[in-house]
């Protein structure tokens, strides 16, 4: 492994190379009009390019119709094409490299009724989807296991088409990938449960098969959990199994993220959610708001702390030779440039760069030091908003996201 001596040097990732090392975290945006990208997801990203990131990460595009977590989520399709390559286009014209984040919400399905039992890992009562009358799930067969493995390779190949450089397997934060993963919802007695390296068994094997349908074209990320962060839940040794096996199927990057949506949401942001702003949002919804709340009712006071992740990453970090992308608290141009002398090939950031999308040009120019995000966490509610996430120190967003295309 040769450390890089900056975060601003280049970094190659497959058959892909970034103009350097910070990449825009793929975390939710919303900005979504009829399953498709809008103008503002467009925008949205586009910006972050020319503020001078490497790469960007465009967040949870769904395999599958019934994949969906969320009804305003992008369904990766032939027939939003043109739209995903008005994105892609829109990046590179700004000289960054761009990266579809692709997903499968398994049985965390909290707004869409799906017809019959969410797919998981294991059978039995859906506590993510009850809300919505998603009440039971059923563990997925061998067929089901082949046919998401084929839509996960129908939607890299996709990215592909419309010009993307990279597609992330989003395989953390309790989506159908960690829902295999973490024993809080894996209590298979085949193959497939049971050991950490068993319980990986069927990501890696998913992750393998994009690598092999797109990897000669495109580099293949994977976001993970470094733990789950609550009793019962995935630990760093549980990771470092995990880190291993995407290793040995090829993966390009691991992003290194943490905790899961319904039981450790403040794990995953390293403080706690702001209830006031979340019912300021979801006002309209009182199951999305009803459900956020019980999700907060057993969340230990955190106080945000730079790096939150680090000690984790550092145990994965000494266990694998495959690059990783260092991601949680990183808020100064001092913490990026720890994370690569700590081995870390990439610095991800999300709140930081949603609150100023030029910041790393600023990092680079010398004009700042410190992201200005104050870490408050009011942004994460605006996914369930029609404009999309924004940080509230900043003018709004749109509130009518159009479609990049007039019709169709």
């Amino acid at each position: 492994m040769i450390v890089a001596a900056s975060p601003f040097d280049p970094l190659t990732l497959g058959p892909l190379r970034l103009r350097n090392r910070f990449i825009r975290s793929g975390a939710n945006e919303g900005m979504v009009v009829d399953g498709a990208p809008s103008k503002a997801l467009v925008k949205h990203h586009r910006d972050m390019a020319a503020g001078g990131i490497g790469m960007t990460i465009v967040a949870y595009g769904a395999v599958s119709e019934v994949g969906r977590t969320l009804p305003n989520q992008v369904w990766l399709r032939p027939q939003i094409l043109p739209d995903l390559k008005a994105l892609a286009d829109a990046v590179h014209a700004e000289g960054a490299a761009v990266c579809y984040q692709i997903t499968h919400g398994g049985s965390f399905v909290t707004s869409v009724k799906v017809d019959g039992p969410t797919m998981s890992a294991s059978s039995g009562f859906n506590k993510a989807g009850m809300l919505r009358g998603n009440v039971f799930q059923r563990a997925m067969t061998a067929a089901d296991m082949e046919l998401v493995t084929q839509q996960f390779v129908d939607a890299a190949r996709l990215c592909r088409q419309a010009g993307f450089d990279a597609v992330e397997l989003h395989m953390g934060h309790g989506y159908l990938l960690n829902q295999f993963i973490s024993p809080l919802s894996n209590r298979r007695r085949d193959a497939f449960g049971g050991s950490a390296e068993n319980r990986v068994r069927f990501p890696a094997a998913l992750l393998a098969r994009v690598k092999a349908a797109v990897g000669k074209d495109m580099a293949v990320l994977a976001k993970i959990n470094v733990a789950d962060g609550v009793k019962g839940g995935a630990t760093v040794e549980d990771a470092i199994v995990t880190a291993r096996a995407l290793q040995a199927a090829g993966a390009d990057l691991l992003v290194l993220s943490g905790g899961r949506n319904v039981e450790s949401g403040w794990f995953m942001f390293g403080s706690n959610h702001n209830l006031d702003e979340m019912k300021k949002v979801l006002a309209g919804s009182w199951v999305t708001n009803l459900m956020l709340k019980l999700s907060q009712l057993n969340a230990p006071k955190v106080t945000f702390r730079e790096m939150y992740f680090l000690e984790y990453s550092r145990r994965i970090r000494a266990a694998v030779t495959v690059p990783l992308g260092y991601l949680g608290g990183a808020k100064s141009l001092a913490n990026a440039e720890a994370a690569v002398r700590e081995g870390f090939e990439a610095v991800v950031m999300a709140r930081a760069l949603i609150h100023d999308p030029a910041l790393v040009n600023k990092f680079r120019d010398g004009s700042a030091t410190q992201s200005g995000c104050t870490s408050c966490n009011r942004c994460v509610p605006y996914i369930y908003h029609p404009a999309g996430t924004w940080c509230v120190m900043n003018p709004p967003n749109d509130p009518q996201p159009n479609k990049v295309r007039a019709a169709g």
